[in-house]
């Protein structure tokens, strides 16, 4: 079996990437390990064609386009022609891509076309209050029509995707995955007092807002608290950052208590859990929670919003103070108990990694995985 995933974030030396990246690796490294052949096909970040091997997966990045307009097409244009070549060396049986990703391929291909839903245009668009544009919802929904099969990260996703784009398609809910084995059970004595730690990419839908503004309450109980945010800058249409618009709500009493560390190696990621005393995931939405499941995988204190898809993930563990992400004080007050509260803090972390080693074993999803694509071949 060889499969083909399309994707511009695979992790690369020297490059941030995402939530996406890290699965798409999780599982292709996995599944080399049980005999499937795997390549991946994605747009390089310079104008260089680039082909490696990393673990036995084969990595094709190829180089940014050069016009001026029509990006997105030239790149795909790129991408078929990318995965003939490889189809002809070692034929392809599926090709897995995003929500967007086969809106210019044809009907007929000799590989099955997978839309794994990670949360597409649509999804956060409509889930934002935001009306989606037309260009990138035309290709999304032109996508779907072309694609085979779909596979939805969450039970959420999957539902919200048919209705946001009112489609009739049939999908298979296959939770992401982590190496827990990375997620070690992290030590007491290396964990700093008050200490409140955010990773994920630092944007709108990730209400990271909401937590800056709701510190300056924390710090009223807690004087010494100090939060780190982790993660990667968003950059709007024009080039704003999302950082230096942050740095402008930050109330002055708790200027020196936040820290931005910027995009950091996943090895160290363990590391800056470890220091946490919470963890806080504030997001307005999101398709699933990869970082919530690495923060409980260390039985660390977890502080989320309460939204559905976290709820689907994580909230049978009863071990996550959910907040309202809309709610400064709602989001201090569940912080500053967990701060308060040793045992709760303890016993929240027992419970939460216990619920992801059972939930997210790696075994168990990488066999959910296998079985799913052996039944599209078969």
């Amino acid at each position: 079996m060889h499969i083909c995933f399309l994707t511009n974030e695979y992790p690369k030396q020297g490059q941030s990437h995402g939530g996406i990246g890290t699965f798409v690796k999780f599982l292709a490294e996995n599944l080399v390990a049980n005999d499937v052949v795997v390549s991946i096909v994605g747009v390089n970040n310079n104008l260089l064609n680039e082909n490696t091997i990393d673990k036995n997966v084969s990595i094709y990045r190829l180089g940014k386009s050069q016009w001026k307009f029509g990006k997105f097409y030239h790149h795909n244009r790129k991408i078929q022609n990318k995965l003939k070549e490889i189809h002809l060396q070692n034929p392809i049986d599926i090709v897995e891509g995003s929500e967007l990703n086969f809106a210019f391929f044809p009907n007929n291909t000799p590989y099955k076309k997978l839309i794994r839903l990670h949360g597409g245009h649509h999804f956060f668009a409509i889930e934002q209050g935001i009306k989606p544009a037309l260009w990138r919802g035309y290709q999304e929904k032109k996508s779907f029509k072309k694609a085979d099969y779909f596979v939805s990260v969450s039970d959420f996703v999957g539902n919200q995707t048919k209705k946001y784009l009112n489609a009739d398609f049939s999908f298979k809910t296959i939770y992401n995955s982590i190496k827990l084995n990375t997620f070690y059970q992290s030590n007491i004595i290396k964990e700093e007092p008050y200490k409140l730690v955010f990773i994920g990419t630092v944007c709108e839908k990730k209400g990271i807002d909401k937590l800056i503004l709701a510190l300056p309450l924390i710090k009223k109980k807690h004087p010494k608290v100090t939060l780190d945010i982790v993660g990667r800058d968003w950059f709007s249409k024009e080039g704003k950052s999302y950082i230096k618009y942050l740095k402008t709500i930050i109330d002055i009493n708790v200027k020196e208590n936040i820290n931005f560390l910027g995009s950091m190696p996943y090895q160290t990621l363990p590391k800056i859990i470890e220091s946490s005393q919470v963890c806080v995931f504030p997001s307005i939405v999101e398709s699933f929670g990869l970082t919530i499941i690495e923060a409980m995988a260390m039985g660390k204190a977890v502080a989320a919003s309460n939204i559905k898809p976290f709820k689907e993930i994580v909230a049978n563990s009863n071990s996550v103070s959910f907040f309202n992400s809309n709610s400064i004080k709602d989001i201090s007050d569940k912080i500053s108990v967990l701060l308060s509260d040793k045992e709760l803090r303890e016993d929240n972390g027992k419970k939460g990694r216990a619920h992801i080693y059972n939930m997210f074993d790696t075994n168990k999803i990488l066999d959910d995985n296998i079985h799913f694509y052996k039944s599209i071949l078969s």
